[in-house]
């Protein structure tokens, strides 16, 4: 695995990138309780200067992964997206510069081969459709969509605002155009990347596993938020919909991940984001790869 520039990584064969909507320090409580600044500062031994900042605040981004694999580029996340209205006023009508920054790695709208959605929450699906002619349509037109089956059954059938309406303008656009797939734990994009059930975030939750020529690595969707996850499992998401779900799922992952070698990619970890899982003590540790 290495690095080819400053939000490029290889793994193998398989070239992915990051493409950053926002990035900023977060009150930790935002979405974890117990995610004080007294508590961030007291990890601030390994979370400090990459995934903390003095104050005890989480450095997080909002942001999505392309896969280039085996001729096929692939968009894991669509971050929050422009023109969205949202009860969050910081995520309102955003006007960002996403598709300019992606257009600027070499990938135009129309190159993008398949989007995967981690799961249908708020922030991952927003760049699924763009405002045109004051209608919702596919922000990529040439894309199949790929969303889990158990994901949608949920979503589809949600009354909560904060559930539903990213599903109406970012999701039910493009399954009206025929441009969606529902898909199960181990489908594959290609025989280099495919899908791993993790559920308790969301019911129909995914991660994305890349490998290639040995080399391996792993796209977390928000099966945890930040780094401090791996040291603290258990602790409470503010988002998760199954918390005790969610909680066995993270520690799962880190059990299996821990000491393995795999490139770990946070789809919430600020820059510069993967890195590896350790065993330390009874829990684990996240520190950069080298």
């Amino acid at each position: 695995m290495e690095a080819s520039g400053v939000n490029q990584w290889k793994i193998g064969d398989v070239k992915i990138t990051r493409v950053v909507e926002s990035e900023r320090p977060w009150d930790g409580t935002f979405i974890l309780p117990d995610g004080t600044a007294e508590n961030v500062r007291k990890e601030s031994d390994w979370l400090y200067p990459a995934f903390s900042d003095q104050d005890g605040k989480l450095r997080m981004a909002i942001q999505a992964l392309v896969i280039e694999s085996q001729g096929k580029r692939i968009i894991v996340d669509t971050c929050i997206g422009n023109d969205k209205v949202r009860s969050n006023p910081e995520w309102n009508k955003l006007q960002l510069p996403f598709l300019q920054d992606l257009q600027k790695i070499g990938c135009s709208r129309e190159a993008v081969d398949r989007v995967i959605c981690t799961h249908l929450h708020i922030d991952h699906v927003g760049w699924n459709t763009m405002l045109k002619g004051g209608k919702w349509v596919p922000t990529f037109p040439n894309a199949k969509y790929l969303i889990g089956g158990t994901e949608w059954d949920f979503f589809s059938r949600a009354d909560d605002p904060f559930l539903k309406d990213p599903v109406e303008d970012s999701v039910r656009p493009v399954m009206a155009e025929g441009m969606s797939e529902l898909v199960d734990d181990g489908y594959r994009i290609t025989d280099e990347v495919w899908l791993e059930s993790t559920p308790g975030h969301t019911p129909g939750h995914f991660a994305v596993r890349v490998s290639s020529k040995g080399q391996n690595g792993v796209i977390t969707g928000d099966l945890m938020h930040h780094p401090i996850q791996c040291r603290y499992p258990e602790w409470d998401d503010n988002f998760d919909t199954d918390g005790p779900m969610a909680k066995k799922t993270r520690r799962a992952f880190c059990e299996r991940y821990a000491d393995s070698g795999v490139l770990v990619f946070g789809t919430h970890f600020a820059l510069p984001s993967p890195g590896k899982i350790s065993k330390k003590d009874d829990s684990f540790r996240f520190s950069l790869a080298g």
